[in-house]
């Protein structure tokens, strides 16, 4: 795993238990996207700051999502797994837009694997130390 993170703290006004939980699942999709993977296997955290808005993406190498599904994985119900009840990517979406972010999946660095990234506003009075 990789981390690129700020080098200053960026504050979000929100639920820490939420936002940790959509984290956690992004990078839970991530390692299980790589599980079949006979490649190199890495995920890649990245969070910085962009005018008063924090991006945060988890990129992984594996097998990546279809271009037709990239707007469906955060249906409930759908999913790209055998074994997935289609849950995870809609309870992300709704804690991330409950906090005023936005979130959406798309294809990798290089067209390969996966790559999800939300955005949450700044905490007022935050800077975004990372510009």
């Amino acid at each position: 795993v990789g981390l690129d993170m700020a080098q200053m703290p960026i504050e979000v006004v929100g639920d820490r238990t939420q936002l940790q939980q959509v984290v956690l699942n992004l990078v839970m999709n991530s390692a299980e996207a790589m599980a079949a993977s006979s490649g190199a296997r890495r995920i890649v955290i990245r969070c910085t700051a962009d005018e008063q808005l924090v991006k945060v993406s988890v990129s992984d190498t594996g097998r990546g999502v279809p271009i037709h599904e990239l707007e469906r994985v955060f249906e409930a119900f759908y999913s790209t797994k055998a074994d997935g009840i289609g849950m995870g990517l809609s309870i992300c979406r709704s804690i991330v837009e409950a906090h005023g972010g936005r979130i959406w999946a798309s294809s990798g660095e290089n067209g390969d694997g996966g790559l999800f990234t939300f955005t949450l506003p700044m905490a007022e009075g935050d800077l975004g130390h990372d510009r």
